[in-house]
């Protein structure tokens, strides 16, 4: 800010010595004499084309043509400052008396170009190094003066800072300032174009004089930008930088305010942002560029939110901390996108039965700050899902985002887990959720168009999907869970009706299968649900079941075994497969007799197997009790406990042998005996 203050002390002394010298000197000789005194205080060369002409009315001064000063010696981008024509008007019967009294100042067509080297020099600091006289406590610089109005028409400011390759240019530049009290308040107001938008400031400092040595001072801002309109007022300063107050913005549908910043309106779903934005509450910014919200109440597309927000800027990226309470919310865009959301924006409902949504699905957003927000919400309704209590935290840290269901009531149960949108180098979506006592009618209407099946569910899944769109990420997903069914009915077939008379003919409007129990556990991937472990069980029928559902298709191809009870006690009864096929919204449903018949086959080929295996075991059981009993008749064998007839017939050989062995020897000592008498 002093440099401006410098700046203005420096047109001041060319000011009033231009306006003194035209009456004591030629004309010719005032710009050279007034150039000198201001290339002194700035160490920059001031040239001014023309003859200087004095103002005898309105008011006492001076006027120019052409006038330029020069850039800092670093700077290859022209003068630093060029206007067409400059008028300089001064009450001399109060410089006279000591008092400082600028009537006017007023640049036509000024061309002023600030800059930033990349060591971090900036030509609008003077004296020192800079060149010039000018410095902190120079002669004059504490010196009260007062300015009716100065002006600036037809002007352009540029902003380039070389380190950063930022630059930044205001057209159009209409600017005034009045100071009628060096220590009373000042007010400034000024429009221009930036980035192709235009927009119109205002600002007053309520004690001018300590605001330009840096302290805070009272302080009213206003913006306005198309529809877009920011207001703040409180206190602020400018060494450091730093304001507290009241904030109140409309921000329409941010399109004005992200042109002024040089961005691309971002793509926000209808509920957070897509249409209207406002903010109302207490702001404070830091010392060291921190931005604290307290007490804000914040609207995004007529959603009332309460935020007490504190936004970082230390790190790689801006961190926000948030806690947000809502009442009910309506964010009817957030599960769609593109022409999806448009239509949700207008009210539609979506046709389950045209697939999933091939819009893409833009997360750059993820990638502008990390954050941790707290959310509590009485109801959310995302448009195709109606959420009850809501408990949640989500977190971003370089562009992923991890929600944290602590606690969501819904469908007449709750959810908990955890979901993970990872925006880092494309799109991906993971989650770990365990749904329980959900009414399954109205969820799976809401989700998927399919309100065949009714009764209470506990649902466990873990998923993961990839994909710049929803269509992508549902072709692609992979995972594994669980589902449990309690009470509940099948709408549109009627598999006890199919099994009494097979008869495929038991579907459609007024058909039902009443169910006590339905359980299954099931694995995805490539888009595609497999499972092989379905168990029904109802009043007089019980079933297993089999096989796939296109989760990214929106398919069926399940085989499901019914059996018809023929006693409550579970025995007895009839099973003839139920084929279940096509599309979700018109799925196709026909017994398979074919397989009945091959089944029949099939178990009586077994039981003939099972005959003939029974028949020649038979048989040679006869065949060894014969030969048993024969070896029994002619060899005398008799097999003893738990002896085999070949072990029998070699123990009975064994037997006879040593008998005769035990004949021979006794012939053989009795016959020795005999030869010795």
């Amino acid at each position: 800010m002093r440099w401006i203050l410098r700046s203005l002390l420096a047109l001041l002394a060319f000011g009033v010595a231009a306006v003194a010298l035209v009456f004591l000197v030629p004309t010719d000789r005032v710009g050279a004499l007034a150039a000198e005194r201001f290339s002194q205080i700035t160490g920059r060369a001031l040239t001014i084309e023309g003859a200087i002409r004095p103002s005898f009315w309105p008011v006492l001064g001076v006027r120019t043509g052409p006038v330029s000063v020069a850039n800092a010696d670093w700077s290859s981008e022209g003068p630093m400052l060029r206007a067409q024509a400059l008028d300089i008007g001064i009450d001399m019967s109060g410089l006279l008396q000591g008092d400082v009294r600028i009537t006017g100042i007023r640049a036509v067509g000024l061309d002023l170009i600030l800059e930033r080297a990349a060591d971090g020099r900036e030509n609008w600091v003077f004296g020192g190094t800079n060149g010039g006289t000018a410095a902190p406590g120079m002669a004059g610089e504490g010196k009260p003066f007062t300015l009716d109005l100065a002006e600036v028409t037809g002007g352009k400011l540029t902003f380039i800072d070389h380190a950063s390759k930022q630059r930044l240019a205001l057209l159009g530049l209409e600017a005034a300032a009045r100071i009628p009290s060096f220590v009373g308040p000042a007010d400034l107001s000024l429009s221009a174009e930036l980035h192709g938008q235009p927009f119109a400031a205002t600002a007053n400092v309520a004690e001018f004089a300590p605001f330009l040595a840096g302290k805070v001072v009272g302080l009213t801002l206003d913006l306005q930008a198309g529809q877009a309109k920011i207001g703040f007022k409180g206190r602020g300063g400018w060494q450091p930088f730093a304001a507290e107050g009241e904030l109140v913005a409309d921000l329409a549908n941010l399109a004005e305010v992200s042109a002024l910043a040089g961005a691309a309106r971002p793509a926000l779903p209808m509920g957070l942002g897509a249409q209207a934005v406002t903010v109302a509450g207490g702001l404070t910014v830091t010392a060291k560029g921190s931005v604290h919200l307290r007490g804000a109440r914040v609207g995004l597309d007529g959603n009332p939110l309460s935020v007490d927000a504190d936004l970082t800027t230390g790190g790689d990226r801006p961190n926000l901390s948030a806690q947000v309470a809502a009442g009910a919310l309506a964010l009817p865009g957030l599960m769609v996108g593109g022409a999806d959301q448009a239509d949700a924006s207008q009210g539609a409902a979506a046709d389950p039965a045209a697939g999933w949504s091939s819009a893409p699905i833009d997360v750059a957003g993820l990638g502008v700050m990390d954050a941790s927000v707290a959310l509590t919400a009485d109801a959310i309704d995302l448009g195709r899902l109606k959420l009850g209590t809501t408990r949640a935290l989500m977190t971003i840290d370089r562009a992923r985002a991890v929600f944290d269901l602590r606690r969501i009531d819904a469908y007449q149960g709750n959810v908990t887990g955890q979901f993970v949108l990872n925006g880092r180098g494309g799109l991906s979506v993971g989650g770990d959720l365990r749904l329980a006592n959900l009414s399954m009618q109205p969820l799976l209407t809401d989700l998927a168009g399919y309100d065949r099946l009714s009764g209470t569910g506990n649902v466990a899944v873990k998923f993961l999907g990839v994909g710049n769109s929803l269509d992508e990420i549902m072709q692609g997903l992979s995972g594994s869970g669980s589902v449990q069914f309690t009470k509940g009915e099948l709408r549109g077939l009627d598999v006890a009706g199919m099994l009494r008379t097979l008869d495929p003919g038991f579907v459609g409007e007024g058909q039902k299968t009443i169910f006590e129990a339905i359980a299954a556990s099931f694995a995805v991937e490539n888009g595609i649900l497999t499972n092989d472990d379905l168990a029904l069980t109802a009043p007089y029928v019980t079933a297993t079941g089999a096989g796939r559902v296109g989760i990214g298709p929106r398919t069926i191809d399940y085989r499901l075994r019914p059996t018809a009870l023929a006693s409550v006690d579970g025995t007895g009864g009839v099973m003839v497969p139920l084929l279940v096929t096509g599309p979700w919204a018109k799925p196709k449903f026909r017994l398979d007799l074919e397989s009945i018949a091959r089944e029949k086959l099939e178990a009586e080929a077994k039981a003939l197997e099972e005959r003939a295996k029974a028949e020649a075991k038979e048989l040679e059981a006869r065949a060894k009790a014969d030969l048993e009993r024969k070896a029994q008749e002619e060899l005398g064998i008799v097999r003893q406990d738990g002896e085999s007839l070949e072990d029998a017939a070699k123990r009975r050989a064994q037997e006879a042998l040593d008998a005769e062995a035990a004949r021979v020897l006794e012939r053989l000592l009795g016959g020795g005996s005999d030869a010795g008498n």
